[in-house]
This record gives C-alpha cells, sequence and structure tokens, in this order.
C-alpha cells in the first residue's frame, strides 16, 4: 500500500486537504486501485500534521477488493506512508497503525480472526542528503551520478532506528537525490537486506516507464491519485467553502467520488 496526503496551496479556496491511499491487487504487486477522502484538518492540532482520518475504512475497501481479486486476504501487509516529517513520526504511526489493525479487525470472522503482519514505512524526499561516487569514473550519466541501485545504510544513518537512503533510478541532469526509507513498525521481521531489496523492486515496477523511479511505486501512485482528484476538485465552483463546523460540501464530496468501472482501474497512470 501506498499513502499521501496532498496540501492544497496558500491562498486556495478549496481548503480541505486529499487523503489518497493505493492498494495491491495481484499478487504480483503490479495492480493497484485507490480510494481518495478528503478531511479538513485537526483542530486540536494546530500544525501540519495531518493524520489520514478516514484510513480504517479505506484500508477495509483495498482489502475488500484484494480479496474479490486474489480469494483470499492478504497476510502480511507493507504500508508506503509519503509527507511525514521526522517530528511527527510516533503520532503518525500510533494512529495510523491502530486504523490498519481496526480494519482487519472488521474483516474477522467469530472463528476466523484476521490479523496479518504489518511493516509500517515512511518514505522521504525532502531531506538534503546527496551522494557522489569516491571514484569519479565509476559515476553514471553525463553528471556522473552513482549507479542506480547504491543504498547507503551506515555511517550517516540514524544509528538506532531502522533507515537507510537508496537511489533506484539513473540520474541523467543534475544530481541524485536519494529517497529516504524509515522503517517505524515491522511485525515481518524483514531484513535490512530484504527492504532493500523490496523497495529496490518497487521502484522497477512503475508502469509509466521501462524503467526504475526514485521511489516506490505504490508511494507515487498515491501522488497520481491526489494530485488528479485535486484536479477533479477544480471543476467545483470557485465560491465553494467548508461550511459551518468544518463540513465537507457535497459538491466537493461528488467531485471526487470515483465509481465503477473507473474505480477499479489505474485511471491514474
Amino acid at each position: 500500500m501506498g499513502a499521501d496526503v496532498n496540501h492544497p496551496a496558500p491562498g486556495d479556496v478549496i481548503t480541505p486537504s486529499i487523503a489518497a491511499v493505493v492498494g495491491s491487487i495481484d499478487s504480483h504487486l503490479f495492480r493497484y486501485i485507490p480510494e481518495v477522502r478528503l478531511q479538513t484538518r485537526n483542530q486540536k492540532l494546530q500544525s501540519r500534521l495531518e493524520i489520514i482520518q478516514d484510513l480504517c475504512e479505506m484500508t477495509k475497501a483495498l482489502l475488500k477488493a484484494y480479496y474479490k481479486n486474489i480469494a483470499k486476504k492478504p497476510q502480511a501487509i507493507l504500508f508506503f506512508r509519503d509527507g511525514v516529517s521526522e517530528g511527527q513520526f510516533q503520532e503518525v504511526l500510533r494512529d495510523e497503525l491502530a486504523e490498519i489493525k481496526r480494519a482487519c479487525a472488521k474483516l474477522s470472522k467469530e472463528k476466523d480472526p484476521y490479523n496479518p503482519t504489518i511493516t509500517f514505512v515512511v518514505v522521504q524526499k525532502r531531506h538534503h542528503a546527496r551522494f557522489k561516487p569516491e571514484d569519479l569514473r565509476r559515476g553514471r550519466g553525463r553528471c556522473g551520478n552513482i549507479p542506480q541501485g547504491t543504498t547507503i545504510d551506515t555511517a550517516i544513518t540514524h544509528p538506532h532506528n531502522f533507515d537507510y537512503y537508496q537511489c533506484s533510478h539513473l540520474g541523467i541532469q543534475g544530481t541524485s537525490r536519494p529517497t529516504k526509507y524509515v522503517v517505524l513498525h515491522d511485525e515481518n521481521k524483514f531484513t535490512s537486506d530484504e527492504m532493500q531489496e523490496m523497495t529496490n523492486f518497487l521502484c522497477h515496477t512503475f508502469s509509466r516507464c521501462n524503467s526504475s523511479i526514485s521511489l516506490v511505486a505504490p508511494a507515487q501512485y498515491a501522488h497520481l491519485v491526489a494530485f488528479r482528484a485535486k484536479e477533479h476538485l477544480s471543476t467545483c465552483n470557485t465560491d465553494t467553502k467548508l461550511g459551518e463546523d468544518n463540513v465537507i460540501p457535497k459538491e466537493m464530496l461528488e467531485a471526487i467520488t470515483l465509481r465503477d468501472p473507473i474505480l477499479r482501474t489505474m485511471y491514474f497512470v
């Protein structure tokens, strides 16, 4: 799974943020379907912390779609969360992991409890770490960037956390910006090598191009879904605003509502 919260630009009339989550519906991690929600800012937290407010129902819908397509429930969930700064790790992990587990509990039966193992990973692109090969002759492309798949998990990483930098794409212009992955919760007990191999693999499954991209495909798909939903919102009347008590107007909700057969396709690619 991949998740993204898209904030409106300052000065926008339309003020809710867009929460987008995609989930795989095949056993090869190539096909994904989306769930999109509009959400208002948490009034108790006057910061840019954005918890995905309806994550339980979104996750439940994606798990049901997987079951409908594969005829079995996934026994392991790998959840990639974008748009989280280091100071928000624990709040996001606490609230959103609980919502994922609650979604699984809702799909349990009295004699058939459903409790898949969950790995929760934060994906970060907004950092200042950059890398160049020690031997410039080993550089790739016109700019001499580090080779595709280069992973750094020592020296500059956190002394205690499970994190690493990975440059899975070929930088053809400027200096490559690696992606930082921080594993906040891991019930699947991945080794460092297994997790790094998994994220690198997922960067090669993006359907828009035949080469690897800079971050895992589900996180990039969630970005695309959020951007598309923002375009759908642009069809609303420019005077449309949040109602009293931050109630989202019906016009906005209808603008982002996905219906079959579009709902079950990768329309956002």
